[in-house]
């Protein structure tokens, strides 16, 4: 239908979308798979993936030889699709585009959901029925902030670009709720089994959890309604909940039948029931840990994020239906922060599947901020005293931030990471830092200008919009470049090290790398790598799994005259005093890394020293969740 023949409210829509469209490109599709994989975690997402589109087994994610077993396969499938694609080593060189994409495009998706779900349902004002006052500000200035609200957020920031499953759990879980909570507004407009769909995706993507989220969520807001029969009635859990079982459930179970109980132990037991009630991998937390991670996680709006909060909390209990996606935000948001901090482990990334309830609160806080006029000009244009505090509270976070970053040279010197020694010096040079505190400045200028302008009254309302147009351009000239200057010093002497590898490395011949343990050495060496620690034992072990350890990829074999191995070492762990004696052979190096040629029965003579003298025994058969 040609544009013209649509009603203005739908162009209005549509214009809506597509600058939203327009601004999720630019935050994370821009230049995405510029730089390469992040260590630790995303190449091992990556390899898994590769290695289903590559043998066509699509049932395991297996990496380095070894089954995976964390996650369920939902976003190695949709990676392992990028790798399907022709001409890789032209358009992908580094292998992040692929792996990067499905977390890019969730977080694209969720910005357009959020808008949409506003500009179809806009939410009344509190000041509704207050003489000469609007009782919806500006539907469409609110749908577009919600979106940059969310992707704005520097978790969203991070992690929309990295390959892992938490921006695709954190898509799926979101379309859900949000369909659920579309079924309530709009019972006889809206059906009721997208959601349970959506929820089962989601399980494929992260698991039980999933369900125990939109449970929690659904929960808290069915009490706070006090619409329990009814939301019963319009969400059908009992069909639903087998519409999720039959997405999920067979993968499941075709996993269970063909890899058995080590599947079971480690995913269900490990990945799942042992996080939640005990602390794994050393992500030991205060129980307050997601209290700063909600501020955060929302800077410099978090002021807009609790005055939505306590805001949707104080308009009562049993609001109208189309007008309860501000309790519903707040029951999403609560229900994250209370799971999440019952859970033992505790990490950053367990708030993303809250921050678009945030980037809700946050738009709805903003457009009661202001008492607007009404069309007519009838009732004077004044500030509520909460809502000046609240305003100012932002703009001061926003002008800390901005002198801060502008000022860096005094704390970047601070920074000492022995894998980035040089780091401190070229984000000195590149001046990325101060351009980054610019455009905090330049949304402080917004905020603070659009707001006092008399003669700009009209856009008032546009203030956070337009203070978040400046943040879009701090990710699009500042933490972009930030990104690439880090991968430059952290990440490139790995993939150069991997390259002299593929050069250097003779037919059959085992690699491995000790010390400092980086994934990507696997992903772009293509070779079963054996991983091993600082301490002593990990020389030891080395040696005896040469000779023991079984592994798709890798045969072990005894130590015999002529026979080596490649040792990628990083600088410190090659000056301890049980590695200084082996004798080898340096071939390459790169940044903290070199790459050793190493005499198996050299490496066979030290580890039995170890032994007899320190009485270092080999631990790598004890069993290891985590290992790779």
């Amino acid at each position: 239908m040609p544009l013209e023949r649509l009603s203005p409210q739908v162009r209005r829509r549509l214009l809506v979308l597509l600058l939203v469209l327009a601004c999720g490109i630019a935050l994370f599709l821009w230049r995405l798979g510029s730089t390469g994989l992040v260590d630790e975690t995303p190449p091992l997402f990556a390899a898994s993936a590769r290695a289903m589109a590559e043998t066509g087994d699509w049932l395991t994610p297996r990496v380095n030889g070894l089954p995976r077993y964390d996650k369920p396969p939902l976003v190695y499938w949709l990676m392992g699709l990028g790798y399907l694609l022709p001409g890789q080593a032209q358009w992908n060189p580094l292998g992040s585009w692929a792996a990067s994409l499905p977390s890019a495009l969730s977080s694209v998706v969720v910005m357009l959901a959020l808008a949409a779900t506003l500009l179809r349902w806009p939410q009344p004002s509190p000041l509704a029925g207050t003489k000469g006052i609007k009782g919806s500000p500006n539907p469409a200035l609110t749908a577009f902030s919600a979106a940059l609200a969310f992707a704005l957020s520097p978790l969203v920031l991070i992690w929309s670009r990295v390959a892992v499953s938490d921006s695709l759990f954190t898509c799926t879980l979101a379309l859900a709720l949000l369909l659920f909570w579309r079924r309530y507004a709009d019972p006889d407009g809206q059906s009721w089994w997208p959601g349970w769909l959506l929820l089962g995706l989601a399980m494929l993507t992260k698991g039980p959890v999933a369900l125990l989220l939109l449970g929690l969520t659904l929960t808290l807001f069915a009490w706070w309604q006090a619409e329990a029969r009814l939301l019963i009635r319009l969400w059908r859990p009992l069909p639903g909940l087998g519409i999720s079982a039959a997405v999920a459930l067979p993968w499941y179970g075709a996993e269970l039948l063909v890899e058995g109980e080590p599947f079971w132990r480690s995913f269900f037991g490990y990945h799942n029931l042992q996080r939640f009630t005990s602390v794994v991998n050393h992500h030991l937390q205060p129980w307050w840990f997601f209290l700063p991670m909600l501020v955060v996680a929302s800077l410099p709006f978090t002021p807009l994020l609790l005055q939505g909060l306590v805001q949707a909390l104080e308009r009562g209990r049993r609001q109208p239906a189309s007008a309860s996606l501000g309790a519903f935000a707040a029951c999403w948001l609560l229900a994250v922060f209370g799971f999440f901090t019952l859970a033992a482990t505790k990490l950053p990334s367990y708030w993303l599947p809250a921050t678009p309830a945030a980037g809700l609160l946050i738009a709805l806080a903003a457009q009661d901020l202001i008492a607007w006029r009404d069309p007519a000009g009838k009732g004077a244009s004044l500030w509520r005293s909460p809502s000046r505090l609240v305003w100012l509270a932002t703009l001061a976070l926003t002008a800390v931030l901005c002198l801060g970053l502008v000022f860096s040279a005094t704390w970047i010197p601070l920074i000492q990471d022995p894998e980035m020694p040089t780091l401190p010096a070229e984000m000195l040079a590149s001046g990325l830092v101060v351009r980054a505190g610019l455009c905090f400045g330049l949304a402080l200028g917004l905020g603070l200008a659009l707001p006092l302008g008399l003669a700009w009254s009209r856009w008032r309302p546009a203030w956070l919009a337009a203070m978040q147009l400046a943040l879009v351009l701090f990710g699009l000239s500042a933490l972009e470049p930030l990104i690439d200057l880090g991968d430059r010093v952290r990440q490139r002497p790995v993939r150069q090290i991997a390259a002299e590898v593929v050069r250097l490395r003779r037919p059959g011949e085992p690699l491995a790398m000790v010390g400092t343990l980086k994934p990507s050495l696997h992903y772009y060496t293509r070779q079963v790598v054996i991983f091993e620690g600082l301490k002593p034992s990990g020389l030891v072990n080395l040696a005896d799994r040469l000779q023991s350890e079984w592994r798709r990829g890798q045969r072990p074999s005894p130590a015999a005259i002529g026979q080596t191995v490649l040792v990628v070492i990083d600088r410190d762990t090659s000056r301890l005093p049980y590695w200084q004696p082996v004798a080898h052979r340096t071939l390459a190096q790169s940044g903290l890394y070199q790459l050793w040629r190493v005499d198996r029965l050299e490496l066979d003579r030290q580890a039995r020293g170890l032994q007899e003298r320190s009485a270092v025994t080999a631990n790598w058969r004890q069993p290891r969740p985590e290992r790779y």
